[in-house]
């Protein structure tokens, strides 16, 4: 991680990094839906990079705000609309990125920490090109190829098979191989393939494609086949999901396995015996970049030993394994035209510069992220001056830059060539959709429309959101649709939606006389709307559009109280225990800042308890119930608390929820485990495996681990050093054990 964003994060306070988390998880999320779902990025990687990282650093720094809907735990996008979906077998994940040496002898000494490896012993890893183009998975059973499918959002891709087909690399038929075999690879198109594709569309008055990956993406992702066949579009094989038996005891020789089989893998793989090798054939490879006729932005190191992988395991979107060393910016000048305001789902306001085009890389761009009213200021989120101050300005000389094929950021700017009429940007104080006051709240680095669904940004994105593809996922009912049935007062809030037939007599006659309709299309919607009334859980959750509530918060929710009676309830008995704890924290605040002034030690204990007074204890319990979920902290359960407090929210929630049959989540049954179902505990220090490897493997056998203790806790493994979780599990007479007892308990003693 670059010291700037560690810097950044240590300078930020709890109620700037809160903000500032909010703001990332936001930008990132719109980041990972324009590239994975739309083929259309809208930052470039190296802005989405540095994002990440920023993240993770003030993450790192608070943990305890780290949000349900956290960066660091997506991958990719859901599934566009147009193609069934494929649940993959195995998830499809994402690599953590290292950008320079440091990051990189960080991850081998990550790994040796994590698996007690001595800093002199031998331990291997394969060095591959980073492929820039698109995440293929290939199914074969019994040698022949049955599915094709895209990464999506790596539980559920788009089915490509059809496709695939079309693709000379990928071979149909498979001798000498696994029963079952999930080959995962890369789509890409060469250099020369792509210009000549560009030559023959534009002959034609075609699309011409902007860059090679964005050429590959469109060209794997068409509805008609032939359209594929008729592209060069090639395939390299790197990875592998579920199998019926081995590969290989190594990634090499796995690899080489697959190309024993009749897949293409990348010549420039190598095994590298440590740090300096592995950097040594970066070097290399970065110094052939450019004649390697095809497009790349790294370097992937992976361990190779597999049995090692096996014990490193995965994080929540990447293995613990593997890290993408990805390769340096490119940078350009071009002149600033304009600065648009865009205003979000939530009411944020996003500037974005409009820039004369200018090629960076081999690819025009057009437009760049002004992140907030500060950055174009010239100022981080604590005032500070960045750009050595220097405030961006219509008219501007803009230094910009890229990694990929995608909008780039404003690195720097050149006063010299400033015209002389140039004048500060003033950031406005009225959303531009609605007229409402934009507010920026204290702490918060974004200015906010304070419209709600009077807001036609807010109304038609809430709408979207609702019925996207991670939510209602309504077949024909998509953002097109509803920004036309918005647009001509047909649906103003969700229950509209289940009312939308009753509402207009037998509402097909009116639907099919709409531009675009027919009978059948309208029969098809009503019947698709009245098909989704029953809804799982944690698809409900999500639909919402609860601000810090996602889809791994909504999956969590679900999970933990079954049933929407029994989070409504939870969360309506939480209410005034939300308040002492927004109350707790502001008491705590101004003790510190009393006792700062007074140089006395603050006494943060009689603060919260002064807040916490009269709160009953059914108030009480039902946050602990709350907040002691893992996964959902103090930030969603306000959250969710202060929606469903709000009267008009609450009313058209309960109005959708009336029309809606939701699905109960079970408890995990499992006969084989121990503690399926149980909620576990882990404090003090753990001798014989670490922390995470004892999360993963409690979460392995359907238990729940939590990071608090409470009277729902039904075990707490303490080590030594066991300390106030400890006191309170014997308190609350909870049963607790030691390390031993558990690896005895769970049958790995």
């Amino acid at each position: 991680m670059a010291d700037s964003e560690k810097a950044g994060a240590e300078e930020l306070t709890e109620g700037q990094a809160r903000a500032r988390l909010a703001l990332l998880a936001e930008r990132l999320e719109a980041a990972n839906r324009a590239y994975y779902q739309d083929d259309a990025p809208a930052i470039d990687d190296a802005t989405y990079d540095a994002l990440k990282r920023e993240n993770a650093a003030i993450e790192a720094r608070f943990p305890h705000l780290k949000r349900a809907d956290s960066p660091s735990d997506q991958v990719g996008a859901a599934p566009a609309e147009g193609f069934s979906k494929v649940t993959h077998a195995e998830r499809m994940l994402s690599l953590a990125n290292a950008f320079d040496a440091g990051d990189v002898a960080e991850f081998v000494a990550g790994i040796r920490r994590y698996l007690n490896i001595a800093a002199d012993a031998p331990l291997a890893f394969t060095a591959e090109p980073k492929i820039d183009g698109l995440s293929l998975s290939l199914r074969y059973e019994k040698g022949q190829l049955v599915s094709a499918a895209t990464r999506g959002n790596g539980e559920v891709g788009e089915n490509v098979t059809a496709n695939a087909r079309m693709i000379a690399d990928i071979p149909q038929t498979l001798a000498a191989a696994p029963d079952i075999l999930e080959v995962r690879g890369e789509v890409y198109m060469s250099h020369a393939d792509f210009a000549a594709l560009n030559d023959r569309q534009a002959a034609r008055g075609g699309k011409t494609f902007a860059n090679p990956r964005n050429a590959a993406a469109g060209s794997l992702r068409q509805l008609d086949p032939a359209i594929t066949r008729d592209r060069p579009l090639r395939f390299f094989a790197y990875a592998w999901g579920a199998l019926s038996s081995p590969l290989a005891d190594t990634q090499s020789g796995a690899i080489d396995r697959l190309a024993a089989l009749g897949f293409r893998t990348n010549p420039l793989t190598a095994r590298c015996d440590g740090t300096e090798a592995m950097l040594a054939h970066y070097a290399a490879i970065e110094q052939g970049r450019a004649t390697l006729g095809y497009d790349i932005d790294g370097v992937v190191y992976k361990v190779d030993d597999l049995a090692l992988q096996a014990r490193l395991g995965l994080r929540s979107t990447t293995p613990r394994w593997a890290i993408a060393h990805k390769f340096p910016a490119e940078l350009a000048w071009t002149r600033l035209e304009a600065i648009d305001i865009q205003v979000g789902r939530t009411g944020a306001l996003s500037p974005v510069a409009r820039l004369q085009p200018v090629t960076v890389g081999g690819v025009v761009v057009s437009n760049a992220t002004l992140h907030n009213e500060d950055y174009i200021a010239g100022r981080d989120a604590n005032g500070q001056p960045i750009r050595d101050g220097k405030d961006i300005r219509v008219g501007d000389w803009t230094q910009v830059y890229r990694a990929g094929d995608v909008i780039p950021k404003i690195a720097d700017l050149d006063l010299a060539q400033r015209p002389a009429d140039a004048t500060p940007f003033v950031f406005p104080t009225l959303c531009p959709e609605c007229g409402s006051d934009a507010v920026r709240e204290e702490g918060d680095a974004v200015r906010r429309c304070t419209g709600g669904l009077i807001c036609p940004a807010q109304a038609v994105e809430k709408l979207k959101h609702f019925v996207s593809r991670a939510a209602f996922d309504i077949e024909g009912l998509g953002a097109k649709q509803v920004e036309a049935f918005h647009a001509d007062g047909w649906i103003a809030e969700p229950a509209d939606i289940f009312t939308l037939q009753d509402r207009y007599g037998s509402g097909l006659q009116q639907l099919k006389n709409r531009e675009g309709w027919g009978e059948k299309s309208a029969e098809n919607l009503f019947a698709a709307i009245a098909e989704k009334r029953r809804i799982p859980l944690n698809r409900l959750i999500f639909a919402l559009g609860i601000r810090h509530v996602g889809e791994v918060a909504a999956a969590d929710l679900a999970r933990h109280f079954g049933s929407w009676d029994a989070l409504a309830a939870t969360v309506d008995a939480a209410a005034s225990a939300a308040g002492a704890h927004l109350a707790a924290e502001a008491a705590m605040l101004a003790e510190r800042r009393r006792a700062a002034d007074a140089g006395t030690r603050p006494d943060l204990a009689a603060a919260r308890k002064t807040a916490w007074d009269g709160v009953a204890d059914t108030a009480r319990a039902a946050w602990e119930d709350l907040t002691g979920i893992d996964g959902i902290g103090a930030t969603v359960a306000v959250s969710l608390v202060t929606t469903f407090q709000q009267e008009a929210e609450r009313a058209s929630i309960d109005r959708l929820v009336a029309l809606l049959d939701i699905e109960t989540v079970a408890a995990p049954i499992s006969a084989d485990s121990p503690v399926a179902g149980k909620t576990v505990v882990f404090t003090g220090s753990l001798e014989k495996m670490t922390r995470a490897e004892a999360k993963a493997r409690a979460e392995a056998l359907g238990a729940k681990v939590s990071g608090s203790v409470s009277a729902r806790t039904d075990l707490v493994v303490a080590g030594p050093g066991a300390g106030s979780k400890a006191t309170k599990a014997a308190e609350l007479g909870v049963e607790t054990i030691d390390e031993d007892a558990w690896l005895a308990l769970i049958g790995d003693a």
